[in-house]
């Protein structure tokens, strides 16, 4: 087992030499971090566990706080310049967390609520401006959504853990437009988030320019494209990856150069927590191994240094 892991870790280290590393913000054992490419942390303050996180366009970061709140940080100064929570007043109120945000084109705030099933985009007063109910089948505070994005035809693209559905929402009138069951490939269901678990619990659903949706599969342990007929045109699934064992896989970003970058999250010491990849090819180009600093729930990260046309 010891040889496996070093030689895994002389892989990693091999690609990252021969390859362009990157810049990442990311979260992991209460810190939320900057990585530089030579490995370096550049910066760094305390915060609690999150699912989402964005670099807006004036540097700050927008990202979730807390069980139902959403935050802007201002980098620079370490502080927070924004912020607003969902969470329902009242001793017997229901439990409410929330899993996704998003700053939309008009300024609003997107924040997904799960427990109450509805997505809300709220105004800089604080004051919420809109509501869009969700189709949930399996109701659970902590499990109705993952990531949710608007995208660019105005709907809303919901990756419904707990149901294992994407679902893509008109919002004026909360109609599912379209939808597709993430399939569980002939295998039994398996409790747990490491590499041993399985299901179709997704993470994430990005719609791509040519109308295809990718899927990051999280226990299913893998990152599917799926046409709007629903037929799957490429995957990636959890043992394709010479020397690599993908476990929960959560955030998917599309980069510039066509690339996929993807977390690994839940996979244990040895194993990466970022990877990037040429999809054509299945080629790994670059992976982030940092379990022993930031542990093993590194759910979410950004890339600072590379165009993204989707994320």
């Amino acid at each position: 087992m010891q040889r496996c892991v070093m030689l895994l870790a002389i892989f990693i280290l091999t690609l990252t030499s021969a390859n362009a590393a990157h810049r990442v913000l990311l979260h992991g054992n209460g810190r939320l971090a900057v990585i530089e490419a030579d490995g370096t942390v550049s910066w760094e303050m305390p915060w609690g566990g999150i699912h989402d996180v964005h670099v807006l366009a004036n540097g700050n970061y927008l990202l979730l706080e807390g069980a139902a709140g959403v935050a802007e940080i201002n980098p620079a100064k370490k502080e927070v310049v924004w912020r607003y929570n969902a969470k329902s007043k009242g001793k017997d109120a229901p439990r409410i967390e929330a899993h996704a945000c998003q700053l939309l084109e008009n300024g609003n705030v997107m924040l997904a609520v799960s427990g109450a099933a509805k997505i809300i985009e709220i105004n800089r007063e604080g004051s919420v401006v809109s509501e869009i109910p969700l189709t949930v089948e399996n109701p659970n505070a902590h499990s109705d959504t993952r990531l949710v994005r608007k995208i660019a035809n105005g709907n809303y693209l919901v990756a419904h853990e707990a149901d294992g559905k994407v679902r893509e929402y008109e919002p004026s009138t909360g109609k599912v437009v379209w939808e597709y069951a993430v399939p569980m490939f002939g295998k039994e269901a398996q409790n747990g988030h490491g590499p041993e678990a399985f299901g179709n619990r997704l993470f994430c659903a990005l719609r791509l320019p040519n109308g295809n949706t990718l899927i990051g599969g999280g226990n299913g342990h893998s990152v599917l494209e799926v046409t709007p007929e629903k037929k799957i045109v490429w995957e990636l699934h959890q043992d394709d990856l010479p020397g690599i064992r993908l476990a929960w896989v959560t955030t998917v970003e599309v980069l510039a150069n066509g690339n996929y970058i993807f977390g690994n999250c839940h996979a244990g010491p040895g194993q990466p927590i970022l990877i990037e990849i040429e999809p054509k090819s299945k080629q790994v180009v670059w992976a982030l191994d940092r379990h022993d600093d930031f542990g093993n729930n590194v759910s979410n990260s950004v890339l600072l240094d590379a165009g993204l046309t989707i994320r």
